[in-house]
């Protein structure tokens, strides 16, 4: 006989599917990003024909936060907003020649660059998000909305991985930034015969813990 007291295997699968799929949830769950357990890294390439000669740049947002709104039910109430302090904005010193990382830093942050002394954030705010599930306790989501870097704004959309983890969600992607949609033009050297890419990879991990 089975136990009134604990839940039998069935119980326990259907539960764990209505905790992602929504058949059984109330109301959107509001998670707040938890930046000591989240990360988001920008991969800045070298071009050119003298490109052998240059080195990938990574570039580390130290401080970021942010609100991730998920209705397992509605997929469209959810929302995702992010802000990183662009100020906070890292140069990997692994991989770099020594003493190159803090210059690197200083131009990147610098005027003719991302002038993070004028624009100071970088945010992205979702305006649509549709999604399924893929597991007990996971969904793929497709994530429209508005990227704010360097003063400019430009629509994209985002995939995203997300799990939820109890009281925990973590949501995971990628997504490629040109450059000079937002007014920044990607810098050279060596006579231009090495030069910045103007495609930026970002890949991100946010963690955020429920409200």
């Amino acid at each position: 006989m089975t136990s009134l007291l604990v839940p039998s295997p069935s119980f326990r699968a259907v539960g764990l599917i209505f905790f992602c799929a929504g058949a059984a949830v109330a109301a959107p769950r509001t998670y707040a990003v938890d930046e000591s357990q989240s990360s988001a890294r920008a991969h800045v390439g070298k071009t050119g024909i003298a490109s052998f000669a240059g080195h990938e740049h990574v570039i580390l947002a130290q401080r970021m936060q942010g609100e991730i709104v998920f209705d397992g039910e509605r997929f469209g109430n959810s929302s995702v907003e992010v802000t990183v302090d662009a100020r906070s904005l890292k140069v990997q010193e692994k991989g770099e020649p020594e003493g190159d990382a803090p210059k690197v830093q200083e131009a990147m942050r610098g005027k003719g660059q991302l002038d993070v002394a004028q624009y100071t954030a970088v945010r992205f705010r979702s305006t649509n998000v549709i999604g399924r599930q893929t597991g007990a306790n996971t969904c793929e989501l497709s994530v429209a909305g508005e990227l704010t870097l360097h003063g400019a704004k430009r629509l994209l959309t985002v995939p995203i991985q997300l799990e939820l983890r109890g009281d925990q969600l973590i949501a995971t992607g990628k997504l490629t930034v040109k450059l000079t949609d937002f007014g920044v033009e990607p810098t050279s050297a060596a006579g231009g015969l090495v030069k910045v890419e103007n495609d930026v990879p970002i890949d991100f991990r946010f963690v955020g813990h429920a409200r």
